[in-house]
């Protein structure tokens, strides 16, 4: 009787343990290897699992360990890089390892693998079976030739038998010679299918594109500082002001590792900012440059992945540009990964699991790749100064702007002042208007930015003050016109209802509370009738190509004015923005978190930097009720990195990050009172073991989403080498509360919340 051979599992679920599962009878071990893809039973499902260890002795009684169903030959294996990554991000992010491979090989990607294998598949059991008709033809006429040949031999000379049998021999001959030569070129063909079976149309050239990428003097410096932090085998952050010209040493940087045989990985926060920079990475890359991220099709992001992995049999190389999900590709002798825009919010996933930040974790891909990194700002983040200040990064500055051109002057306008005045039209300030006249007549272009979506972020009633809110979760509802009338709609979980212009409970007017992107798009409009102007917000850019059309339009000066939320502040480069301005600032400011100011400063800063990119200077304007406010005034003095200092000496002395980590534990529950109930019960038990370090529970700003009831812990734990054994207190806790109360599925865990 064969010895069982047992196996551990990873599965797409919250499992705090690997599975163990048993070989079939029969099944070759030394073929079941760590990466390989299995299916495999679970609680009467089906999975596609990754085999994490082979030779497992196991912990249960054998009889009660299920056998695999199969072995997937037809998929590729997950790489050695892969799993330790997705261990490293399960340890730090607090998650189990199965939600990591979920949000690695997602069920719709796994689906595509399958069913590309299986058509794969089903073209070689059909392509051979050609093969083995056309060498049974072969055969047969072979057989026919050789018994004519045998009969024309034992005739005698010159009769009509083997005069005929001759004949019909060199007829066979000819046939025979056809069937061969359509036998040789099938196989051929075939032979090359299966050489490139793997590749797909995004596959690029093994040729190195040539690339001229000149830069300044001031770059130049920059650029050796680089080298030389590369060198210490340091990360490196390049504090670059807007428009010093960043992507170009970003471009080089790449070059040089293409050109030694290394891959480079190039993120950025949005998929907008993707789109803009891909076209410019095209153009020096070719297609050596391939991209990944949410808004491309789940067959395009397949056909990336499998790319890449031929690349690692081929000896070719890479570049890819992608959001934070392209860290989880299968990538292999990086060179280089670059982080773009390194402190916007929009790397850190906050749901579902793994709630990973992508900036930390593109650095510990960089360990395990063994390759360099650089981070990019014009306004780096409180952690990646804290980082250079105490030597685990190395800071390289780029202070001047790559056109010569000065930073865009700021105005303040008091929108309070201006209204008891009357120098206010809806959402404008006249100040603002004769701005934007003046602009227009030079030709230039401008930008606006409101951070609320929407025509109005809320709506109440005249008559009883009813504000209307979504059933659902306790927010008010945004209004949202169109040809056919209005949506009231939730911005958490997209409930809808119809706008009637009217009180739910009175019947009175309701009157708009504020104006969003769509409101001062209509005031826009009616203001500068000749104006070209377009909208782009979350509601726009749901459409790719809208999207797309709309950054090139405005790009080539077919648009005048762009209004729009925070993704305009994301690193376009437009040469001929001349004004940019913000409409309701104060809204960037009013946000519950210790973080408010910081993100503050870097969004206005980041807008800022927008305009004024090709020599001729600038304009910033802001609209603000607080114009007194030390946000707007360091920036009008050009403050902004004496703020940061000071920030960080804020944060130094109440000992928030990057001074601490903060880990935010979440209870969400359908009942209200069960969710005060088992999160008092939870801080109980935590505060047992971390004291004044925990705070809460407490109500969140918004403490109802999509009918779950939400409180919140928080606990903040100091940077020293207790750090990794609180952490895994407060999971062994969590797990131990939930295991106790019977309470599985309602607590989240959040490792450096945004």
């Amino acid at each position: 009787m064969d010895k069982a051979f047992y196996i551990s599992v990873i599965l797409p679920l919250k499992l705090e343990w690997e599975p163990c599962y048993s070989l079939p009878s029969g099944t070759d071990a030394c073929k079941v290897g760590i990466g390989d893809r299995v299916k495999v039973p679970f609680a009467g499902k089906v999975y596609s699992g990754v085999v994490s260890r082979t030779g497992v002795k196991p912990e249960t009684e054998p009889s009660k360990i299920k056998s695999i169903i199969s072995v997937e030959d037809g998929l590729e294996p997950v790489i050695p890089e892969e799993l330790e990554l997705w261990r490293q991000v399960a340890g730090y992010y607090l998650c189990t390892i199965g939600e990591v491979y979920k949000a690695a090989y997602p069920t719709g990607k796994i689906n595509l693998e399958e069913s590309r294998a299986a058509a794969v598949e089903k073209a070689r059991r059909g392509r051979e079976k050609l093969m083995e008709s056309m060498r049974g033809k072969v055969a047969r006429i072979e057989e026919r030739l050789k018994k004519k040949l045998e009969t024309a031999d034992n005739a005698k000379e010159g009769t009509r038998t083997r005069i005929r049998s001759m004949e019909e021999a060199a007829r066979i001959e000819k046939e025979l010679a056809a069937a061969q030569e359509a036998l040789v070129k099938a196989e051929a063909a075939y032979s090359k299918e299966i050489a490139s079976s793997c590749r797909t149309s995004g596959q690029a050239g093994k040729g190195i594109p040539s690339i001229d990428i000149r830069l300044s003097a001031t770059q130049e410096r920059a650029y050796a500082s680089i080298r030389d932090g590369f060198k210490d085998g340091k990360p490196v952050m390049l504090n670059g002001v807007t428009g010093s010209g960043k992507t170009e040493i970003y471009m080089k940087l790449a070059q040089e590792a293409l050109s030694e045989g290394r891959n480079v990985l190039y993120l950025v926060p949005e998929i907008a900012l993707s789109r803009q920079l891909e076209e410019r990475l095209r153009a020096h890359f070719g297609d050596r440059l391939m991209t990944y991220h949410s808004g491309e099709t789940a067959a395009s992001r397949r056909d990336t992945a499998e790319t890449i992995r031929s690349y690692k049999t081929s000896g070719d190389s890479y570049i890819v540009l992608g959001t934070r999900s392209s860290l989880f590709l299968p990538h292999h002798s990086l060179g280089l990964i670059i982080v773009d825009e390194e402190h916007d919010s929009s790397y850190k996933q906050d749901s579902p699991a793994p709630r990973y930040n992508g900036r930390d974790t593109a650095l510990m891909l960089s360990v395990i790749q063994k390759c360099s990194i650089i981070l990019g700002s014009a306004t780096p983040s409180l952690e990646e100064l804290y980082n250079c200040r105490y030597g685990k990064h190395r800071l390289v500055e780029l202070r001047d702007r790559y056109h010569g051109s000065l930073e865009s002057d700021i105005e303040i306008i008091d929108t309070k002042a201006e209204r008891r005045k009357r120098g206010m039209q809806g959402s404008f300030s006249r100040k603002l208007i004769d701005h934007i006249q003046a602009t227009l007549r030079k030709g230039g272009q401008v930008m606006i930015l409101r951070s609320r979506r929407s025509w109005a972020p809320a709506l109440q009633c005249e008559g009883c003050g009813e504000i209307p809110k979504c059933p659902h979760c306790n927010v008010s509802l945004s209004l949202h016109k169109s040809t056919q009338g209005g949506m009231m709609t939730c911005h958490y979980c997209d409930y809808r209802a119809v706008y009637t212009g009217g009180c739910g409970k009175c019947g009175e007017a309701l009157k708009s509370l504020g104006a969003g992107t769509q409101r001062i798009e209509e005031e826009a409009a009616a203001l500068f009738p000749e104006a070209r102007i377009a909208r782009l917000d979350s509601d726009t850019a749901q459409s790719k190509s809208f999207e797309t059309r709309t950054i090139r339009e405005f790009s080539k000066g077919e648009i005048d004015i762009l209004i729009g939320t925070q993704m305009l502040s994301k690193g376009f480069d437009f040469c001929n923005l001349r004004l940019v301005a913000v409409i309701s600032a104060d809204a960037l400011l009013g946000m519950q978190d210790f973080r408010a100011d910081e993100k503050a400063l870097q969004l206005l800063e980041q807008f800022r930097g927008r305009s004024g990119r090709r020599g001729e200077k600038g304009l910033f304007v802001i609209q603000t009720s607080q114009p007194e406010h030390p946000i707007y005034q360091r920036l009008k003095n050009n403050e902004a990195s004496d703020f940061s200092d000071s920030l960080l000496l804020e944060r130094e002395t109440f000992n928030f990050p990057p001074y601490s980590r903060i880990i935010e534990i979440c209870v969400k529950d359908r009942y209200s009172d069960r969710a005060e109930r088992m999160a008092g019960r939870l801080g109980d038990m935590l505060r047992k073991r971390f004291g004044d370090a925990l705070s809460g529970p407490y109500t969140p700003a918004v403490d109802k989403i999509a009918d779950e009831y939400l409180r919140a812990i928080r606990i903040s734990l100091k940077k020293d080498r207790w750090l990794v054994s609180g952490k895994n207190d407060i999971l062994e806790i969590v797990q131990r509360f939930e295991k106790e109360s019977r309470y599985p599925g309602h607590i989240t865990l959040n490792v450096d919340p945004s």
